[in-house]
């Protein structure tokens, strides 16, 4: 905060720089602008910086967008350079020289290995201001031992603003509006959950389209720039890819896990009743992250993909011994309960093996997630699964013949 209130007073922009730092983003909070022109793109980017400033806990704003700066123009009169003998390249091969430096020849010293370059070129405090070039004398190449002409006869002086650099992406225009967050709030996405209630009451029209809104994009970005529109990206396109990521192989390691008991247990019923307390281990991981104030990170999700393989492992040594005492007689009912009470010892020293491993880990940055996952995802799938799945199984079974 110290540092933000000096830049404000000389209208500079200030980032604190994080080493490592992190995944190959422009910055943590990045938003992408698209639009048909570059008046709307730049209006429509200057109300995204307003809203960044008024979001608590978003700092180190800045912008893809330099300031307009002062550009010279020297302009070669043809017709009087052709009367002094004096081509356009010997004026550029001048100024060049003096704004530059122009190597003239090489330095073959005794005691360097390379040769070394001569340049010539005015001192900085001559180069400074345009007035200073225009003095310099240019001789004539038709004429070397004619008189020397100065510059501001052979040229006329255009004062201007230098071009913006233009940012592209697949093809489209774009600007980005960067930040951090820090303080208050640690984690992007409740700053763009905040800031996207503030961005929907903005009126694309304002900004040259023609839709009342303004679209926001996630994981995909526009696929024209004929309206406003605006992308998400930095670590929240990351989070999402990532998150996306896991879920299709965690959906595709069930469906194999699935299809492995099938084949084990012989019906389509029985892998259901083991498989349906898999959400159960996040009544024990969702807690544990917000008493210790940990955010459910990529590794957290690792963490509870792991703990599914152990919570089915659990489900499956209860299944198979309810099945092991009614092949032996006993009815459902007491079977269930034989199976909760006996395989409870396993289970347990399966969990106290799990947390034990994990607590290595607990107090590291990046995987502490994956710690708080396993150990507090297998507690409660340990106290609930032995009640959970035996209830379960009698349920589906309660009034069936099961077969010996």
């Amino acid at each position: 905060p110290k540092l933000a209130a000096i830049a404000a007073r000389f209208d500079a922009a200030v980032a604190v720089a994080e080493v490592p730092p992190g995944p190959p983003v422009l910055q943590t909070l990045v938003a992408e602008i698209y639009g048909p022109t570059e008046v709307g793109r730049l209006k429509l980017a200057d109300r995204v910086r307003e809203i960044y400033r008024a979001t608590p806990g978003v700092v180190d704003i800045d912008w893809y967008v330099e300031a307009s700066q002062p550009k010279t123009v020297f302009h070669v009169d043809k017709a009087k350079a052709a009367l002094h003998g004096i081509t356009e390249a010997a004026i550029a091969r001048t100024v060049q020289m003096a704004v530059q430096g122009y190597p003239v020849t090489l330095l073959h010293a005794p005691g360097e290995r390379e040769d070394v370059n001569i340049v010539l070129e005015l001192p900085r405090a001559l180069r400074a201001r345009p007035d200073d070039l225009l003095s310099l004398p240019v001789r004539s190449e038709t004429d070397p031992s004619g008189s020397l002409v100065p510059l501001r006869e052979l040229v006329t002086v255009e004062q201007t603003k230098s071009e913006r650099n233009i940012y592209h992406k697949n093809l489209q225009n774009v600007t980005y509006v960067t930040a951090d967050v820090a303080g208050v709030i640690e984690s992007p996405v409740y700053a763009i959950l905040k800031m996207n209630r503030a961005l929907a009451r903005l009126d694309a029209r304002d900004f040259g389209g023609t839709q009342p809104t303004v679209k926001i994009y996630n994981a995909t970005m526009p696929t024209t720039d004929a309206e406003p529109a605006m992308k998400w990206d930095g670590e929240w396109q990351v989070t999402i890819e990532v998150f996306r990521d896991l879920g299709l192989a965690f959906a595709a390691v069930c469906i194999l896990i699935y299809m492995l008991m099938v084949g084990w247990f012989k019906n389509y019923t029985t892998p259901l009743i083991i498989m349906s307390v898999i959400p159960l281990s996040l009544i024990g991981i969702l807690p544990a992250h917000g008493l210790l104030g940990a955010f459910f990170t990529a590794t957290s999700m690792i963490g509870f993909m792991a703990g599914a393989g152990i919570v089915v492992r659990n489900g499956i040594i209860l299944v198979d011994f309810i099945e092991l005492r009614l092949r032996e007689g006993l009815p459902l009912a007491q079977a269930v309960i034989d199976a909760g009470a006996v395989r409870f010892r396993p289970m347990l020293l399966t969990a106290l093996a799990v947390m034990v491993g994990a607590a290595v880990i607990l107090q590291d940055p990046i995987f502490q997630g994956l710690a708080l996952s396993l150990m507090a995802g297998e507690v409660a799938s340990l106290l609930i699964s032995r009640f959970a799945v035996p209830l379960i199984y009698y349920m589906a079974h309660a009034g069936k013949t099961v077969s010996t």
